[in-house]
């Protein structure tokens, strides 16, 4: 699983995920936010590449035989490299911690750029106080095999809706998390930050009092405009 290169992360630590998010419907990719979750409170913005977990439904015998020990949740945890983000598919259920303030703390000091997962986080204020960002469907005091069993890593998983593979690139913010192939990243992230500046511009000509028509989008009266404003910059 490749890093990420200094300069691509620079620019997706620059572009909002809603503009990712345009430019990937733009490319036909119309299910990779994963849905249905928030950033805990103080969470930094999320930028790397995937480490994935997955958890099946709850089972006594299949949780004696993988729920204990060194099982694949703390492999995972201990393994996790600086820049990756560990992804956990736990079918959207949030009624069962799917980690808590001590995974959070060994993800955190093996610099994991974040956690996202789409069931539960218990010892939430303590897990939001570490540091690490997180992004989850809520939280909730079960330990993990109330409705889980960790059951393998570093494999394709579905989490919120999207699908997520190793070494896929992750961003989040206050708006969500988005999963883009890496191969389309930069270009993703080069389209994405060039709409930033015209929407800034737009967003300063409606401030200014501007209607909408015609400008947003933009005619080609004031596309020239934008470019002679923006020649240049």
């Amino acid at each position: 699983m490749a890093s990420l290169s200094p300069d691509l992360r620079d620019k997706l630590e620059r572009a909002p995920v809603a503009g990712l998010s345009a430019q990937m419907r733009a490319r036909g990719y119309d299910t990779v936010t994963i849905d249905g979750l928030r950033p805990l409170p103080g969470a930094r913005k999320i930028v790397g590449t995937a480490r994935t977990l997955r958890y099946i439904p709850h089972r006594p015998d299949l949780f004696a035989s993988h729920g204990g020990g060194q099982n694949a949740q703390k492999r995972l945890f201990d393994a996790v490299e600086p820049g990756e983000v560990i992804v956990i598919e736990a079918r959207g259920l949030a009624g069962s911690g799917t980690l808590g303030d001590i995974l959070a703390t060994r993800a955190h000091l093996r610099g994991a750029a974040g956690i996202v997962t789409d069931g539960g986080v218990r010892d939430h204020d303590a897990v939001a106080a570490i540091g690490i960002p997180v992004h989850a469907a809520g939280a909730h005091p079960a330990v993990l095999g109330r409705l889980h069993v960790p059951w393998e890593h570093d494999v394709t998983v579905a989490c919120g809706g999207a699908s997520v593979q190793p070494g896929d690139v992750i961003v989040g913010d206050a708006d969500g998390v988005i999963v883009i192939p890496p191969a389309l990243a930069e270009e993703v992230a080069d389209a994405a930050l060039a709409q930033e500046v015209k929407d800034e511009w737009i967003v300063a000509r409606v401030a200014e009092g501007a209607a909408l028509d015609g400008l947003f989008p933009m005619n080609d009266a004031w596309r020239a405009r934008y470019e002679e404003d923006t020649r240049g910059a």
